[in-house]
């Protein structure tokens, strides 16, 4: 097994001078932010070309069905055209303006325009403010799909604005470079304080962690973007699958809460703790068949004890140590306990309990160091934020209470009992 220690974290952070820490940190920032906003800007517009072919579909399919009716086609042409735009229509989720040659909005403005926000019961002289208002903001933004009759005049315009997700999607870069920001804030403070102290060890591998964290959720999009790209034509795949990706984006949020409230003492509320577990098993849940393993998560909880605790810090604790009892199980019978009770000694006790490999005694003592960590890959942080989490923020303690090899460890989180209110 191959495993990185507290002295090989000390000496890759000594093997360089304070300055060249300082210019790796900036350089990863920056780079970080380059990528971020590269990303974004790509599935931005790949987005908004998608659009476009959507509506430009629709305008011809539109101009095709008029056609037919004018000349009286085949009535099997004509009914193939309407059952198409029938079904194209409610994959178009944003505003669209149908106008004549001279920029006049076709009446009723209700059967020519897509996704414009009429008020019940208004005028037509309402409507029309509204869908002049529209038209000024689509006109600047991008120029109309023109349908031009067989001697190339144009009849009629269709004007468009992009949707809410390209709005939402164009907020990422800014959130980024915010925690970016953060993180190169916090972590050059702390390296100009002492270079000895656990702090600026953890604030070295910060703004990795960051980057792994937004990794996630952006992996996800990109998986969202293919499908997209491949599958045009379904409906109900296309509006679920822009679901998932506001999901991701509101994942992305919650990372920036949770990274902005690490180096400052964050506002705590009574909180139903059994609730709280439940959501974050939930969650998980739903992920470990993804990794290929078989395990059940056992939950003996007291839905009557509320604790004074920061919601989103404490859920990212319960997180890291589910997430180290999957990873530590190997076999395909694999079982996670997690428990509560309220014991002598006046604390409320969580117990997180595993059936995986277990860790060697000789180890014990530095699982809760920064920079430790006996996998292959990720930055060992996650248990020594779970550390100054619980014991800075919520005062509290988290240690092994007991660990075998090949049986299974358990982890104990204590919180005193003047926080619990039942």
């Amino acid at each position: 097994m191959k495993f990185k220690s507290k002295k090989n974290f000390n000496f890759l952070i000594y093997s360089f001078s304070k300055w060249q820490v300082k210019l790796i940190f900036a350089f990863l920032a920056i780079l970080l932010i380059i990528i971020t906003i590269t990303f974004t800007q790509s599935l931005v517009n790949e987005i908004i070309d998608r659009e476009k072919k959507s509506i430009e579909l629709y305008a011809k399919t539109n101009a095709n069905l008029l056609e037919n009716l004018m000349n009286n086609s085949n009535n099997n042409n004509t009914d193939v055209l309407l059952f198409f735009i029938e079904n194209v229509t409610p994959t178009i989720n944003f505003p669209v303006i149908v106008t004549f040659e001279n920029d006049q909005p076709y009446e009723p403005f209700e059967n020519w325009t897509l996704n414009i926000p009429f008020k019940e019961n208004s005028s037509i002289k309402e409507q029309r403010e509204i869908v002049m208002e529209y038209l000024k903001k689509m006109k600047e933004q991008y120029p109309p799909i023109l349908i031009r009759d067989n001697e190339g005049n144009i009849i009629s315009k269709f004007y468009y604005t992009n949707s809410l997700l390209v709005d939402k999607l164009r907020y990422f870069p800014i959130i980024a470079i915010l925690i970016v920001l953060l993180f190169g804030v916090i972590g050059y403070i702390s390296l100009s304080i002492s270079r000895d102290s656990e702090q600026n060890k953890v604030w070295v591998g910060m703004s990795k962690e960051a980057a792994h964290q937004l990794g996630t959720p952006l992996s996800s999009l990109m998986a969202w973007l293919e499908i997209l790209k491949y599958d045009t034509s379904n409906e109900k795949l296309i509006k679920e699958t822009i679901i998932e990706m506001e999901k991701d984006i509101d994942r992305l949020n919650t990372i920036a809460k949770r990274f902005s409230k690490i180096g400052s003492m964050p506002e705590k509320e009574l909180i139903n703790i059994a609730f709280l577990i439940e959501n974050v098993c939930n969650y998980f849940d739903k992920r470990i068949p993804h990794l290929g393993k078989k395990i059940e998560i056992i939950k003996n909880l007291d839905n009557k004890i509320w604790v004074y605790i920061n919601l989103e810090l404490f859920a990212w604790v319960i997180e890291n140590l589910l997430k180290n009892a999957v990873e530590a199980i190997e076999n395909n019978d694999g079982k996670i306990q997690i428990s509560m009770k309220i014991n002598s000694k006046k604390y409320l006790t969580i117990y997180v309990k595993d059936n995986g490999k277990g860790i060697p005694p000789k180890l014990k003592r530095q699982v809760f160091y920064p920079g430790f960590s006996t996998k292959k890959r990720g930055w060992g942080l996650g248990l020594s934020l779970c550390k100054r989490i619980i014991e800075e923020y919520h005062q509290g303690k988290i240690y092994i209470k007991e660990t075998i090899i090949g049986k299974g460890t358990t982890f104990a989180i204590e919180l005193p009992i003047e926080e619990v209110k039942s």
